[in-house]
């Protein structure tokens, strides 16, 4: 079965980081964008960030511009997102994504997923 692995969740204290990792199973990041999802209790899943197939390319939702970086190592075959000052609201299941384009606002382009990593923020 052809599906991403997100890896790298779990407590943190505001302010703190945390790195997440997603490799694919099955076949190669190679020939993909890759996108960040989350999705917060009781809440709709909202694009986190994405980056294009060579790396020179990446988009942010407003509320992580600043915080997050998404990267990319397609020797690993493996993507990245490193989350700094890390607020409360950040507390989600995150989700990496392997799709043709870098769109944060149609998950339908989007055509393999990841199981999720859950991401806690909290004193």
């Amino acid at each position: 079965q052809l599906q991403l692995v997100e890896s790298g969740g779990g407590l943190v204290q505001p302010g703190g980081s945390l790195r997440l990792s997603c490799a694919p199973s099955g076949f190669t990041l190679d020939y993909y964008v890759v996108g960040w999802f989350r999705q917060a209790p009781g809440k709709e899943r909202e694009g986190v960030s994405c980056i294009n197939i060579g790396g020179d390319y990446t988009n942010y939702a407003d509320s992580v511009k600043g915080r997050f970086t998404v990267s990319r190592d397609n020797a690993k075959n493996t993507a990245y997102l490193q989350m700094d000052t890390l607020k409360p609201e950040d507390t989600a299941v995150y989700y990496c994504a392997a799709g043709p384009s870098c769109i944060l606002i149609n998950m339908m382009a989007y055509d393999y997923w990841g199981q999720g990593t859950q991401v806690t923020v909290s004193e």
